[in-house]
Parts: C-alpha cells; structure tokens; sequence
C-alpha cells in the first residue's frame, strides 16, 4: 500500500499486522542460515584444495629428493662386480664453473670408477675446445696417479669432435688416443685475452683515476696504456705455461710424436687422420670400438659425475650473471689453453 495516500495519523497494515512481521523475521533467519552454511561450505573447499596443494608439493618434493640421491648412487649401483669398461665423459670448456667439465667432477668420476670392482678398463670421452690450465692439470696429475696404483686397469681416451688445447692436455695422460677421421686435435699453445678501452674513454670524454700501492698492480688495466714492461712479462707468463704443456705432451706421447716441436706445439690444430700421421694420436676409434676391441668388455657403464641439480636450480643464473660481469668490467686479461 502506498503510504503517500493514507490519511494522516493511519497506520499501515502490512507493517502493523504481526504475521507479516513474523514472517519477515523468519525470511531473515532463513537467509542467514543459508549464508553462514555456504561460507562454511566455501572454507571447507578452500581447505581442501589447500590440502591438495599441500599433498602436491610435499610429493614433488620426494621426489626431487629422491632423484637427486638416486643421480649420485646410480653409477654403483648399475656397476656391482659385474664386469664392465667405465666411461667418463669430459665434454664442454674445462673449468671450475658448474656446468662445466671441473676438476672435480672428473676426477671424482675417475675415482668412482677405480673403485668399481668390476671395471676392466676406463674410457675418457672428451668433446672440449679446452679451458682453465689448472683444471686441466689437476685432471692430468690425477690419472697419473691412479693409474700408477692400478696399473692393470687401463685408460683410453676417445676424442669426438673436438680436443683442443685443454681438453688435449687431459688426453696425454691416456694409455691410446682414439679419433675420428673429422675430430679436431691439437691447439697446443696458451692465450691471453683481454681489451683496452683508453681510445674509447677520450672519445667519451672520461678521466681515468687509478691510484696503487706497487707500481705493477694495476698489471694490464684494461682502461690504460699498454706498457712494454707488462707486455713483455705476460709473454714470459705465457711462455712458462706453453713449456709446462710441451712437456706434458712429450711425457705422455714420447716416441709417438713425430715431427718438429716448431710444428707441433704451435698451437694449430689438425684432423683426426692428420694427428695420428703427426702422433698426437693413436688410431681411428669410437667408444664402442674401443670398449669391445681394446678394452674386451662391450658392457658400458657412465661413471660421470653429473651436474649438482641443487646447485643448478640455485646458482646457475646468478654466477652466470656475476661471472659475465666480472670477465668484462674486472678482469683484464685470462690465460687458458684454448
């Protein structure tokens, strides 16, 4: 009823009449009920898929677990006292960074192998354009070492499409140096590399302040004039560490080599049929040829040493990024066998 049109002082009798009243106080409970059950019902959704979620990430985690455990245990596990030739694979620039082929995964993979009872014979796969000189050393001095403590597990290595610099070093220190006929060998020689940007800072207008304790410490800045005197003794560094690869390589290869050290130890590399005329390598070979014919044991068991998932989920990004930083703005100059 329209109460605009109601005498003055006459009540309404909708709002007067007590059924009414009753009934809209029941339409209220009724819709409160319908309210507090449907929240509770939305909560106890929203708990559940919470639990799902939960459930979800807990089981991932298990896994992840479980696998990485499993990545390090399983190249025992598959070995026993089954015999078997071990391979360890050295593959990518050799270095200290993850990721890379470091000293210490391949010399851990060598370890792991040696203690297998079942090995017969270690196969080294390398595919490296070379790296870190340390690196490589540390890896040669290792298979020296093991190799003098077991001397009747012998250590082939199987070159794929590059071996160079680094990645040579590290084969020298085989028993055979297998090949194929397209593989890149040799690169045996030490760089230095770096940039100088003082033509770049006059251009731009930027004022070079450096000040040092030790007239040499700022050793090849990259932001200053090259001088003779650090020029010269880079060249010296450069040259110790060339001398130190010549006599690894002699000391591995010994009567094999042939030719003038002029020739060899240039730092120019060769094919695979070229290094075997040259003797910095053995025979033509693949892993299975040499697994089967050489070793006598075709059961192929890797023994490498994979990358720490943790520390690639983890660090990759960032000592990547750090890592591209520091070679460019820090760093004037890095040796490697490369």
């Amino acid at each position: 009823m329209d109460q605009s049109n109601m005498p003055p002082g006459e009540k309404d009798p909708w709002v007067s009449n007590p059924k009414i009243q009753k009934q809209k106080s029941q339409n209220w409970e009724q819709k409160l009920i319908v309210e507090l059950a449907t929240s509770a019902l939305k909560e106890q959704r929203r708990g559940r898929r919470w639990s799902i979620f939960f459930k979800v990430l807990f089981f991932a985690y298990i896994t992840f677990i479980g696998f990485y455990l499993w990545q390090g245990f399983a190249p025992q596990m598959e070995s026993g006292s089954a015999r078997h030739t071990a391979l360890i694979k050295v593959g990518g620039v050799i270095s200290s960074s993850p990721g890379d082929a470091s000293a210490q995964q391949v010399t851990q993979s060598l370890r792991d192998a040696y203690k297998s009872r079942g090995t017969a014979g270690i196969i080294l796969e390398i595919n490296s354009p070379g790296g870190s000189p340390v690196q490589a050393g540390q890896i040669y001095d290792e298979i020296k070492r093991l190799k003098a403590l077991h001397p009747e597990i012998p250590v082939h290595a199987v070159i794929g499409d590059i071996c160079a610099s680094g990645g040579y070093y590290v084969a020298v220190a085989s028993d055979n140096i297998y090949v194929d006929k397209a593989s890149l060998v040799g690169s045996i020689g030490v760089r230095m590399d770096g940039f100088g940007f003082v033509n770049t800072m006059k251009l731009l207008g930027v004022e070079r302040r450096l000040l040092t304790a030790g007239k040499n410490k700022a050793f090849l800045d990259q932001f200053s004039p090259l001088k003779e005197n650090e020029q010269n003794h880079a060249r010296a560094l450069l040259q110790d560490i060339h001398q130190q690869f010549i006599d690894v390589v002699k000391e591995g290869r010994g009567s094999r080599l042939k030719g003038e050290d002029g020739e060899l130890f240039n730092g120019l590399i060769w094919t695979g049929t070229q290094s075997i005329e040259n003797g910095l390598t053995d025979a033509i070979g693949s892993v299975d040829y040499v697994a089967r014919e050489i070793i006598k044991e075709d059961n192929i068991i890797d023994f490498t040493q994979k990358e720490d998932l943790l520390q690639r989920l983890t660090q990759r990004v960032g000592t990547s990024i750090s890592g591209m930083l520091k070679s460019i703005l820090l760093e004037s100059s890095s040796v490697s066998l490369r």
